[in-house]
């Protein structure tokens, strides 16, 4: 690839920044109403590598944010789904806890004996 010498585009934004001054211009010819345009070449590839990179980082945020919605969504779901159910889980899974570490506790004191 040709080195470009226009600096990168800005996240959000247009491809490239706006070319230079001289990119176009235009003569007069000589005795007539005709204009010469005259347009400066510039690297497509470097063109086209920039707007890939910009589309990938879009695209890559934009997966991160339908994530994080999922997963608020769910949250809110669950929630309800507590709420309107009614029962005691979370005391039903402490009480489990306590009485499993109770038997842990116990037959490692009975089997020192």
């Amino acid at each position: 690839m040709a080195s470009n010498s226009h600096r990168a585009a800005p996240f959000y934004g247009v491809a490239a920044p706006f070319r230079s001054r001289d990119g176009l211009s235009t003569r007069a010819v000589s005795g007539t109403d005709e204009i010469q345009l005259r347009i400066d070449p510039f690297d497509l590839e470097d063109e086209i590598t920039g707007l890939h990179t910009q589309v990938r980082r879009l695209k890559h945020q934009m997966g991160i944010m339908k994530a994080q919605v999922g997963v608020k969504n769910n949250m809110r779901r669950l929630n309800k789904a507590v709420i309107k159910s009614g029962s005691n889980h979370i005391l039903h899974i402490v009480t489990f806890g306590l009485v499993l570490f109770l038997i842990v506790y116990l037959w490692s004191k009975i089997s020192r004996k």
